[in-house]
């Protein structure tokens, strides 16, 4: 289940922190044309929703869900603490911080984040 939500005029679909793991890029494929359907241009995923490879860069799952995204020019936001898989490896923590330079995939800690970075 997702809602749909505006923060600073922009409409974002804020996926339930229950539910299914998002694994793949079928997953990811659902997420974007849900969002695409009730007009979102960001898609607010838990990062409890996320499966465990998604963390694992060596798996290509976050670079296939990630690409899914941009392909489709939807935003993406990874919502929570994920200290505890960036601590564990420097290439995430690389990969973090890139996605956070940019304007299309981004990993924050909260939604406080997220309203400052939909208000910029």
């Amino acid at each position: 289940m997702s809602t749909l939500q505006t923060i600073h005029d922009v409409p974002v679909l804020m996926c339930d922190t229950e539910g299914e793991a998002i694994a793949g890029e079928r997953d990811a494929l659902d997420l974007i044309g849900n969002a695409s359907y009730q007009g979102a241009q960001w898609v607010v995923v838990p990062a409890g929703r996320l499966d465990e490879t998604f963390f694992r860069l060596s798996t290509r799952v976050a670079g296939d869900i990630v690409q899914k995204f941009a392909n489709y020019r939807m935003g993406l936001v990874v919502l929570g603490d994920i200290s505890h898989h960036t601590e564990a490896s420097s290439a995430l923590r690389d990969f973090v911080r890139e996605c956070n330079r940019g304007r299309q995939t981004w990993f924050l800690a909260d939604a406080g984040e997220l309203r400052e970075r939909l208000q910029a």
